[in-house]
């Protein structure tokens, strides 16, 4: 019997973008990771929404695997992913007391030879979680923790498909980068209407784009593409729903190093270009952060804490990133990153400073997409700005998804049409 391969812990996630040390939950309230005791791995979780961050430590009766995937529940659990009997096993770990209870939620089986299966981002809400499996010619998306009957296959998608960015507050719109035909676009997978696919990111037929990062509150993209320079990826920045463009700014390009942005600042409801971007920027000989701001034409540089968790982090309303650490001193601990002139703690340059808990708002609705990219630091412009336009329920109000005359249902909540970038107007092209 063939099945699913899981993959061991590695500097580099799926093409090529660095594994995270832990993941976070949508709401910042929890984080988990497989930590390690000599040559054992265990699971462990931490707390960050209370006064000072804290970690339980939740072993089982045998050590874990290297590969084993971790993910944070919204009511405190922990998920686990093991390979077991040659099946993907999924169980929910609490504390209880001196030992760790463990919830058995079923396993899934792929039988496609090469094919692989990996945890999905954690889902807004925390109630649900999901996992992809991707095999040769397709790819499904799994409901694996909160579901009435164990893991559910939600959706089936054409193509290898990787990544993995919500677009909305309840969990429904999930953007997948599906490699189809020899090229990379980025599609929308709505779990709502039975796994409905549509385009999001086509910037120009012969590039491969992907979609790295999202923010639903202000419709803030970070993309990468390699539209605007064939052959050589670049990272760039769009809004969903705006008219300009989307951009590729030159101050993002570190010469020699891989950046790859992990947090965007909440609740900058139709300002994404104040929305401050932690960035991981990993170079031959280091790891350290980057800060930045759609409206600046520059990156601040600033040094990671010791023992930083790299890839993982949250940012609160005021700008500030919070980035977990452990060391031997510290085994759980937050850090505040600011540059100056940010945030309301800000007391210099680069400050690092052990803090509590995170500060993240969940996200919102969103309107659709727009742009087409063009060389140098400007793209083609996007699609009308659904929030501007006043359509369905006047301004501030996104499209509903769904065909045009069909009625939503009343437990669908509203979440905008994705427009593919292709499909932008070139009317508009904005140079500065």
């Amino acid at each position: 019997m063939t099945v699913c391969a899981i993959e061991p812990p590695s500097t580099d996630g799926t093409d090529g973008v660095p594994a995270a040390g832990c993941a976070i939950t949508a709401d910042g309230a929890y984080a988990a990771r497989l930590a390690r005791d000599g040559d054992s791995w265990f699971p462990e979780r931490w707390t960050l929404d209370g006064p000072e961050p804290y970690a339980v430590p939740l072993p089982g009766n045998q050590p874990e695997e290297p590969g084993t995937e971790v993910q944070p529940m919204g009511d405190g659990r922990v998920l686990i992913h093991r390979l077991v009997a040659g099946r993907h096993a999924f169980s929910l770990l609490y504390p209880t007391g001196p030992g760790t209870g463990e919830l058995p939620l079923g396993a899934v089986e792929c039988a496609e030879p090469g094919a692989r299966l990996t945890l999905l981002p954690p889902a807004p809400g925390g109630v649900r979680a999901y996992a992809l499996a991707v095999g040769a010619r397709s790819s499904a998306v799994w409901l694996v923790a909160g579901g009435a009957f164990g893991p559910e296959r939600c959706a089936e998608v054409p193509g290898r498909c990787s990544g993995g960015v919500w677009l909305d507050g309840s969990g429904r719109m999930l953007a997948l980068d599906r490699e189809l035909d020899g090229r990379t676009k980025t599609v929308v997978v709505d779990l709502e209407r039975a796994g409905e696919v549509s385009p999001l990111l086509q910037i120009a037929e012969g590039s491969d784009d992907r979609l790295l990062l999202a923010d639903p509150d202000s419709g803030l993209l970070l993309i990468s593409s390699d539209a605007p320079s064939p052959g050589r990826a670049r990272l760039g920045w769009g809004v969903l729903g705006s008219t300009l463009p989307v951009r590729f700014p030159e101050c993002l390009r570190v010469p020699e190093c891989l950046v790859t942005p992990f947090a965007i600042q909440p609740g900058q409801v139709l300002m994404p270009e104040n929305c401050a971007v932690g960035l991981r920027i990993d170079g031959s000989f280091d790891t350290w952060v980057g800060v930045w701001r759609p409206a600046d034409r520059e990156v601040r540089h600033l040094p990671a804490p010791e023992g930083w968790l790299a890839g993982s982090g949250l940012c609160t309303r005021d700008g500030v990133l919070r980035l977990p650490y452990a060391t031997e001193a510290t085994p759980c601990g937050l850090s505040d990153v600011t540059a100056p002139g940010w945030g309301a703690t800000t007391t210099g340059a680069g400050d690092l400073t052990t803090a509590g808990a995170g500060d993240v708002a969940r996200a919102g609705d969103l309107a659709g997409a727009g742009g087409v990219a063009a060389e140098g630091d400007v793209a083609a412009a996007g699609t009308e700005d659904a929030r501007r336009s006043g359509r369905d329920g006047g301004p501030g109000t996104p499209e509903r998804v769904g065909p045009a005359g069909a009625e939503p249902g009343p437990a669908v909540p509203a979440v905008a049409r994705p427009v593919p970038l292709q499909q932008a107007p070139l009317g508009r092209l904005v140079t500065n």
